[in-house]
Order: structure tokens, then sequence, then C-alpha cells
């Protein structure tokens, strides 16, 4: 399916999900589906565990093909978080790509991701 044409939109939803990052460093986080086009603006990090630290990773697949990251083994202190991106650096996933992550202790990072969900159909 094609990529939506951002200039001739009709749907743009702002969305956001969040939740526990596992060890499992290829964890799904974020599918972009068919027929439309996300804008990811933001993507925040917070370290719940009050007295160590963990690492995050994360990084996108595109069709088919292996991750890439934009984020490896990144350590966040205790009781800290960490803006991965921003909106002065947001990414676009077209259909079929995925965003995945991971961590290096399960359920000691939280993930809040912002983004919007484009369409021009």
């Amino acid at each position: 399916m094609a990529t939506p044409n951002i200039v001739a939109a009709t749907e743009i939803y702002g969305k956001s999900i969040n939740g526990l990052l596992t060890t499992t460093l290829t964890t799904d986080l974020l599918t972009c589906a068919s027929n439309k086009l996300l804008k990811v603006n933001t993507i925040i990090i917070a370290n719940i565990d009050g007295t160590n630290a963990a690492t995050v990773t994360m990084g996108i697949i595109k069709s088919g093909s292996t991750v890439k990251h934009f984020a490896k083994t990144i350590s966040i202190p205790a009781d800290a978080s960490l803006t991965l991106i921003d909106r002065n650096s947001s990414i676009y996933l077209e259909f079929g790509d995925i965003l995945e992550g991971g961590a290096s202790a399960s359920d000691d990072l939280t993930y809040t991701i912002s983004y919007e969900e484009i369409d021009d159909a």
C-alpha cells in the first residue's frame, strides 16, 4: 500500500501509548498499519526502580529488514527519565514498519510514546 501524502491528509489522530519494557529487546511497541503513516513525536523512558540504573534499547524494523537502532543500551539512572525522541527529532513509520524496544531489567523501565496517525483516504 502507498504511504499517505501528508499534504493531502484527510485525518490526523493524536495518540499515545505506554507500558513496561521487558528484557526481550525485540518487543514490538508500535506497528504502522496499511494506508497509514505514523509520526512519532516523543518517546520518554522512565526508570521506576528506586535503586538501580537500567539500560534501554530501541530501533525500527523497515518492512522485512533487520532492526536499525536509534538507542542502544543507554543507561537511565534510578528514578530518572530520558526523552529519546522529541518533536524536534520526530520520526515517521511507514506501512509495515515496527518500533521495537527492550530493557536490561524487566519492568524497571516504562515507556510513553506520543504519535500522530495520518491518513489521506
